[in-house]
């Protein structure tokens, strides 16, 4: 059932995609019938983010380009400004860039996303680590949430006088091999590795010895073995203003497609064809909800509210306006208030809150406050979203290349596109901001109209891994661009814990007998070796 499912996906797929392209006709008018079918959709293809949302540098700059939208809407001195927010080092004092801590994640966004693309694989949990994309996931074995006792990106980092959430010294990663049913070999005898991280964290390296979870309503404490530590590494941030631009009733049908074809879905996003769950914001905006976009997870539903926005306050515990309070836990607030060391020196670094006397109720207020004054401003958070939101994709390259057009025919038979859908075609593109900061439509450069080639189907599978992501739904990863990680940002990593060194290990990595794609794998294993190495030419070209 598996197979009939998913070739009907794949021959549907490729339709869909097809439908998506500019009418072959009108291309031929403008060239003055000059081109053939076959050139028009190369030339299409080319231009990954569409006209408005490409860049043709292929160079270790790749990822940083703005887009045309953004040159044409005069908004080229705002992106290069948002830029710095972006690359700088952040510091308790020194503006614009003050605002670290209490605790945080990175010190700059930059040291996360190498070269502006994807974190590289590493051996050591250090967020010094240039390109050490690495996030910590540490959850309830019980229930797959979220411990309560840090926050959802746990904090390894902290400024005087307060202490870190996690002593980083005490984190373990080791990388260990793992064999498939196949024996790690193809069927003509050529070999392959694979690997994963088995991520530990003892109880002495959470600050108070403690992590809690609630379960039943009721906060516990849970000793070592209950929980479990999981790693996800940073997204690509180029083109994800593109991703934003793909409208709502787009994603539904998708959605609806892929579910009326037999397909597995998230419950927890989508069934019986209608939403299950979307994403509202009700603390800064007023609650309209959007369909889930972004993260490994789906967590959030438009860029205005998504990764880059949370993290430029989150990662490096930067207030603004609509966000004057600390990413942090009720629970660390209270040990830092009961430690007796950070009482003895918090008045020294924080003599403005010293309005009880009591330094123990001075640090819990402090930390817990949702006053606080704003060290962002309006101006650098829009510039840094004009940047966010206009960074452009890098053309598709040597389509026209023999072997790169044997592994795009092939991508598509075998069942690729099937999940890693080929292209999008984006609407007026008047976006909502689900915190209100922005005004619709308004402000930030847009992509109205496009065809757009982001490889994938925005929707979460399963792949069945060892030691897998948690909950084991993952959004299908764009691959476009992914071909310039080497030049860009010196590695090659694929996977959202980075496990797999090179494109052969990611599509291995998806051949679990339960795998989503499982037939899509046995069909790759059957192929030769020129005609694996040609699927493989065209994901790096795209």
């Amino acid at each position: 059932m598996k197979k009939s499912i998913f070739a009907l996906l794949t021959a549907s797929a490729i339709m869909l995609a097809a439908c998506q392209e500019e009418p072959v006709e009108q291309k031929k008018e403008e060239k003055g019938n000059l081109m053939t079918e076959k050139e028009i959709e190369i030339e299409t293809e080319t231009y990954a983010g569409g006209i408005l949302g490409t860049t043709f540098n292929a160079s270790a700059s790749a990822f940083q380009d703005p887009t045309p939208a953004v040159e044409k809407a005069g908004l080229t001195n705002q992106f290069m400004y948002g830029e710095y927010f972006f690359e700088r080092t952040y510091t308790i004092n020194t503006a614009p860039f003050n605002g670290l801590g209490p605790v945080y994640v990175r010190s700059s966004c930059i040291d996360c996303h190498p070269g502006y693309g994807y974190g590289k694989r590493t051996t050591r949990y250090s967020a010094n680590e240039y390109g050490n994309g690495y996030l910590l996931v540490v959850y309830d074995k019980a229930t797959d949430a979220y411990v309560t006792s840090v926050t959802g990106m746990p904090q390894t980092k902290s400024v005087a006088p307060f202490k870190e959430p996690i002593d980083e010294n005490k984190i373990r990663i080791e990388w260990l091999s793992y064999t498939d049913e196949w024996d790690n070999h193809f069927p003509d005898g050529e070999s392959y590795d694979l690997i994963y991280p088995e991520v530990t964290i003892p109880l002495d390296a959470f600050y108070g010895g403690t992590v809690q979870a609630k379960r039943d309503g009721q906060v516990v404490d849970l000793q070592e073995g209950e929980y479990g530590v999981r790693l996800e590494s940073t997204i690509g941030i180029y083109g994800t203003g593109l991703l934003d631009a793909i409208p709502a009733d787009s994603l539904k049908a998708q959605y609806a497609y892929e579910e009326s074809i037999g397909a597995k879905l998230n419950p927890a996003i989508f069934k019986d064809g209608e939403w299950t769950s979307q994403y509202a914001n009700t603390v800064q905006g007023d609650g309209t909800p959007v369909p889930k976009k972004f993260t490994y997870a789906l967590s959030r539903g438009s860029i205005e509210d998504g990764p880059g926005a949370n993290a430029i306050w989150n990662i490096t515990n930067v207030t603004r306006s609509d966000r004057r309070y600390h990413y942090i836990t009720g629970f660390y607030a209270q040990t830092s208030a009961s430690d007796p060391e950070v009482q003895k020196d918090f008045y020294k670094y924080y003599p403005e809150y010293n309005v009880t006397g009591n330094p123990g109720t001075d640090i819990y207020n402090y930390l817990m406050s949702n006053t606080l004054e704003p060290e962002m401003s309006d101006e650098d958070f829009t510039n840094f979203m004009i940047w966010h939101r206009g960074l452009a994709v890098p053309a598709a390259r040597n389509l026209t290349d023999a072997t790169v057009q044997r592994g795009r025919q092939l991508f598509r038979e075998i069942g690729c596109a099937s999940c890693h859908r080929p292209s999008w075609q984006t609407d007026e593109d008047n976006f909502y901001d689900p915190t209100l900061f922005f005004e619709q439509g308004k402000v930030l450069p847009t992509y109205p109209f496009q065809t757009i080639w982001p490889y994938t189907d925005m929707v979460q599978h399963r792949l069945y891994m060892e030691n897998d992501i948690r909950t084991g739904w993952c959004r299908t990863t764009p691959l476009w661009g992914r071909g310039l990680s080497l030049i860009v940002s010196g590695h090659q990593d694929r996977m959202h814990d980075r496990r797999a060194r090179n494109v052969v290990e990611a599509i291995m990595w998806h051949g679990s007998e339960r795998s989503d794609a499982r037939w899509t794998v046995e069909r790759f294993r059957q192929l030769s070796a020129e005609d694996r190495a040609a699927v493989v030419e065209f994901i790096n070209s795209i």
